[in-house]
């Protein structure tokens, strides 16, 4: 069973969204049978790479909230990631345009190291306050996952992987995505949103039931032929 998760590094519902995503499928039998596949998503591609804002900085400039509107979202954020076991330090996430994270996002599929790298990612934007738009931090991430320096600076150097998460995104507008995180399960079913664990997990189930176990039969085996012959 294949579960798509369409994210964008800067995104605390996304980290939120993960956080949840994991904890209902750790409690679900059939987990080693779902392979999960990390989408690139840009919640603000115009933003300049060589340039980050504060979080109030960026609320104030591109949504025009005031300071204390601001803190008043940012605390439900932050009440909303502590019930996910995450401590986000917000006072200390530099927001800039997050391409060049997507790229190496895609250079960790090649390694089967796509969530790891995911969930590095969100480690040092929300937690360590790191620029994730900075070559220097992105060459350590990779490196700290096993992944090869030299050729991670190349891809970043490089347009290599670009038109992979330009096709993720592409992918994302034909499929109506407007907001992340969001989840296709198995492309029969969709989740958006940083749902509740339960949430996730009757999803799962219900997607597994409906697509994954053997068909029920609700008849017998008479009037039909198999490589046996026929019955009637």
């Amino acid at each position: 069973m294949k579960i798509e998760i369409w994210s964008d590094v800067m995104c605390p519902f996304c980290y939120i969204g993960k956080n949840n995503f994991e904890q209902a499928l750790e409690k679900l039998p059939f987990k080693d049978q779902v392979e999960v596949e990390w989408k690139s998503f840009q919640l603000d591609p115009a933003l300049d790479p060589k340039e980050t804002k504060t979080t109030f900085e960026y609320f104030r400039e591109k949504k025009g909230f005031p300071e204390a509107q601001a803190q008043q979202m940012i605390g439900q954020v932050k009440q909303m990631g502590a019930g996910a076991g995450i401590d986000f330090k917000f006072e200390k996430a530099l927001i800039t345009n997050t391409f060049s994270a997507h790229q190496l996002l895609h250079l960790a599929k090649k390694y089967n190291k796509a969530n790891e790298m995911e969930e590095a990612l969100f480690i040092a934007h929300f937690i360590d306050g790191k620029n994730v738009g900075d070559l220097e931090t992105l060459l350590s991430i990779a490196g700290s996952l096993g992944i090869d320096k030299d050729e991670a600076k190349q891809v970043l150097m490089s347009e290599e992987f670009s038109s992979d998460v330009n096709q993720d995104i592409l992918e994302a507008k034909n499929n109506g995505i407007t907001g992340v995180p969001f989840f296709i399960l198995n492309g029969k079913y969709a989740v958006s949103g940083a749902q509740p664990v339960e949430l996730f997990a009757s999803a799962l189930q219900q997607t597994y039931d409906e697509t994954v176990t053997p068909l029920k039969n609700l008849s017998d085996n008479r009037a039909s032929c198999d490589t046996d012959g026929c019955e009637i």
